[in-house]
């Protein structure tokens, strides 16, 4: 079932696409768009898609900013404001499914890992997480994947914007030949997520 909506938030009011499984949710998987696309970028497709069958409900947020019709992205802690109120929401309307995981891909997995610890959430996933600037390896952005959760990092191998690397609670799995965008093999990129997930017992 396929339902979407508006959510108000401090930031003006963000956009939900909510995708549920037929049968009851093991995990409610919430996901952000990259800085400049949207939730219909390939790899969030498959995704949901693929999550929906292995019965999890997922809900693509789109951020205030880009319901205003801008590109240009809003400062991290707006972002982080309007994700934070969104995912309240989503909680309050889905009170009976077991597991809270956030994540995104790009821009929405730092914003996912930012408030991971505030918004209650089990786990995160990240897909092309942006190490850093490409070309800048020394403006690092390892500290955001430090949630203390567990986290799934998915990259590509090729991708400019570099690749974490593995720690405590993290485990980064590498798509080959793949670049920023992880084109190349959505299905691929989304059975890796969803193995992940069933792995913590939260898709079937």
């Amino acid at each position: 079932m396929r339902h979407t909506d508006d959510i108000a938030t401090p930031r003006g009011p963000a956009r939900v696409d909510t995708d549920l499984p037929a049968g009851p949710a093991g995990a409610l998987l919430v996901l952000g768009h990259g800085a400049g696309g949207d939730v219909d970028a390939p790899d969030l497709r498959a995704l949901r898609d693929a999550a929906v069958a292995a019965s999890v409900a997922v809900v693509r947020v789109t951020q205030p900013y880009r319901v205003a019709g801008r590109r240009a992205p809003a400062p991290a802690g707006h972002l982080d404001e309007a994700w934070t109120a969104v995912v309240a929401e989503l909680r309050r309307r889905h009170p009976g499914v077991p597991g809270l995981v956030v994540g995104g891909r790009s821009s929405g997995a730092r914003v996912a890992c930012r408030t991971a610890s505030a918004v209650g959430a089990d786990a995160v996933v990240a897909l092309a997480f942006p190490l850093h600037p490409p070309g800048r390896p020394e403006r690092s952005r390892a500290g955001e994947l430090a949630t203390g959760l567990p986290t799934l990092v998915v990259n590509g191998d090729r991708d400019p914007f570099g690749v974490p690397a593995s720690g405590p609670s993290v485990r980064v799995v590498l798509r080959p030949g793949e670049r920023h965008d992880l084109r190349g093999d959505p299905a691929g990129t989304a059975a890796v997520v969803v193995d992940w997930l069933r792995g913590r017992g939260w898709a079937s």
